[in-house]
């Protein structure tokens, strides 16, 4: 089955192209990076999958089959299909004034009724839910927190977690490493592998250092100046390769020492400096006009 299926998706800001006739497919339980340099459109893509920003004439977004929007329209069952899927964010979105348990218990908020959500009425079970949840991310100890003590890593893990509870099947995440220490990092790049691995959540990350998608992604698309310039497995992204793709701007996607290689939640093959993608492979290359 098909996840999300874009198609001649274009969107312009004014004088700004954002997107130009984007086309990707992404099945069922795949998880698959997004990378490109600043302005290359990665956010903005990530929005309309989203359901968030609507195309222009020519554009269609599909999302588990059904249409989410075709010619700047929103489809029948857009509610339901933005029910279905989970964003998460660089900045977290977390309240920093409520306890971890609440912000995580936000994630029903679609599923319950305005008055028990307005005045936090949670029952035990979806109290238990949203431990189960945070323990599902490693960070169940913090459930009765205030939001604002925690690391940004956890932060940003609570956030996965508030999906969980949307039991949403897709899960969009906007650069969410992107203000994190390494280590951080890691680990919230550990719980995402997981929960596509275990659960067979379909993910779509955004990721500006395409090192974390060599380990984390066994296909990587690749945007520039909003058009899709790559498509393929992830091995294949050499940094000579980047160079040709983005040029000087490929400094800013290449991290300054390779992740290691132990405890990497999928196999990576070793790959030669130039590594080039090959006939046959299902990846394609789209040099920009």
């Amino acid at each position: 089955m098909t996840a999300i299926a874009v198609e001649k998706l274009s969107k312009r800001f004014g004088k700004k192209q954002a997107l130009s006739g984007v086309d990707i497919e992404i099945a069922a339980g795949e998880m698959v990076a997004l990378i490109g340099a600043s302005g290359s459109g990665k956010s903005t893509l990530m929005r309309h999958i989203a359901g968030l920003e609507r195309g222009e004439a020519g554009s269609v977004v599909r999302i588990l089959g059904e249409i989410q929007q075709k010619d700047g329209r929103y489809g029948p069952n857009m509610r339901d299909l933005r029910g279905r899927i989970g964003v998460i964010f660089q900045q977290f979105n977390l309240v920093a004034r409520l306890p971890v348990i609440t912000n995580v218990l936000c994630g029903i908020l679609g599923r319950i009724s305005i008055w028990r959500g307005t005045f936090g009425l949670f029952n035990k079970a979806e109290k238990a839910a949203a431990i189960e949840a945070l323990g599902r991310v490693g960070i169940p100890e913090v459930a009765w927190q205030r939001a604002s003590t925690l690391s940004g890593g956890q932060q940003q893990r609570a956030a996965i977690a508030r999906t969980l509870m949307q039991r949403s099947q897709i899960l969009l995440a906007d650069e969410p490493i992107a203000s994190l220490d390494p280590a951080s990092a890691r680990r919230v790049m550990d719980v995402l592998a997981d929960i596509n691995r275990t659960e067979g959540m379909t993910i779509l990350v955004s990721l500006h250092q395409v090192e974390y998608a060599r380990v984390y992604c066994e296909r990587t698309i690749a945007l520039r100046d909003g058009k899709v310039v790559y498509d393929g497995p992830s091995d294949a992204l050499s940094d000579s390769f980047l160079t040709e793709l983005y040029g000087a701007a490929s400094e800013e996607l290449v991290l300054p020492q390779k992740l290691p290689v132990k405890g990497n939640p999928r196999p990576v093959a070793e790959a030669e400096p130039e590594n080039r993608p090959v006939a046959g492979q299902r990846e394609k290359i789209l040099q920009p006009a």
